[in-house]
């Protein structure tokens, strides 16, 4: 196989701090970013649908920065103003402090743990709030899972969900090698390109869920993150690319 040259990231490009820059830099590599898929909000008709009143709910769970962005987007849609009183309970410190873009920060309406076992915690000594869990569609099952153990009061809302991106705008997938985070790049790979060939394109993934729908995709996984001696991805494609100059 030829050595790695060209790299193909299925996210957006990132911040000028990115290690993938320094990996580039020090392995005097091309490494271009295009993502694979999209996140589109749920409509107005849809939420309706789902029968949610926003009013009942006095507190809200986010597990990400998209949920915060799609909360507020459907509170627009629905013409309900957000009432001060409201409670914010958030999984990250980084994830809470995002908040701001939306409403003035208050620290003691906002609760954030590092896991959502430890923000659990935080919600049981709340347990008289109604609790809103806005959502992707393709969700983490066991989030649901472990709220259904608690006697706490809550509502799941699927706010968004993730699909693919059109990648007309890329003649072909002709580099040393693509790199993926979620089975959703593969199954946008698959659905833009339903005639590719891997050959001797290398894949990397990021995560066993990731590299399970490589593998179920007929495709072959060279690169996987984390690993013990690797725990990010940058630093798994930089192992693999000395192992391979030293073989």
């Amino acid at each position: 196989m030829n050595r790695i040259k060209t790299i193909l990231v299925s996210q957006p490009e990132p911040d000028s701090k990115s290690p993938y820059y320094e990996l580039a830099k020090k392995n005097d590599l091309k490494i271009e970013f295009r993502p694979f898929i999209k996140v589109e909000p749920v409509s107005a008709k849809e939420f309706r649908q789902s029968r949610i009143s926003l009013q009942e709910h006095t507190a809200v769970v986010f597990t990400s920065r998209t949920a915060i962005d799609h909360y507020f987007d459907v509170c627009s849609k629905m013409r309900f103003t957000v009432p001060d009183t409201m409670k914010y309970f958030c999984v990250s410190e980084t994830t809470a402090f995002y908040l701001q873009k939306h409403i003035v920060y208050r620290k003691r309406k906002i609760f954030h743990a590092p896991k959502f076992p430890d923000l659990l915690k935080d919600m049981g000594r709340h347990k008289n709030e109604k609790f809103l869990v806005p959502l992707s569609e393709q969700h983490k099952p066991d989030i649901i899972a472990q709220l259904k153990k608690t006697k706490l009061d809550f509502t799941k809302a699927i706010l968004y969900r993730t699909v693919c991106d059109d990648l007309s705008d890329l003649t072909d997938v002709n580099y040393d090698m693509l790199v993926f985070y979620s089975p959703s790049g593969i199954k946008s790979l698959k659905q833009n390109f339903p005639d590719f060939q891997q050959n001797g394109i290398r894949i990397a993934s990021f995560g066993p869920a990731t590299c399970k729908a490589v593998e179920d995709a007929g495709l072959r996984c060279d690169v996987k993150a984390p690993m013990p001696e690797a725990p990010s991805m940058t630093m798994a494609i930089e192992q693999f690319i000395k192992n391979q100059s030293e073989a």
